[in-house]
């Protein structure tokens, strides 16, 4: 993937923005399998981190990021600012992850 700098900040330290490209944003739908519910259920029985939800929440975010970039580098972007995630709930078993923030060009100060 092409080098893009990403922060959750408003602007880069010891870089201006020379251009604003506008909202991008990166989206996935994600739902658990019957055997990751199962399995994620006996791990709450013994309590703690539940691995599987953990693995599965971690793999929706990486997606929803890798689409961000993709995004932003297709509109001609090299730095996103005020990157943020979103989860919403569509369905039982369902869930969308979304990552936004602003496409912008940069130059050092």
């Amino acid at each position: 993937m092409d080098k893009i700098m990403i922060t959750t900040a408003n602007e880069l330290e010891g870089f201006r923005v020379v251009r604003q490209l506008g909202v991008v944003r990166g989206l996935t739908v994600r739902s658990r399998s019957v055997l990751g519910n199962l399995g994620a259920s006996l791990q709450t029985l013994i309590g703690g981190n539940i691995t599987l939800y953990t693995e599965l929440a971690e793999k929706a975010r990486q997606e929803a990021y890798d689409l961000l970039v993709q995004h932003a580098l297709e509109h001609g972007a090299n730095a996103i600012i005020a990157m943020r995630y979103d989860a919403n709930d569509i369905a039982d078993g369902v869930t969308e992850v979304l990552a936004y923030g602003t496409a912008v060009v940069v130059e050092p100060r």
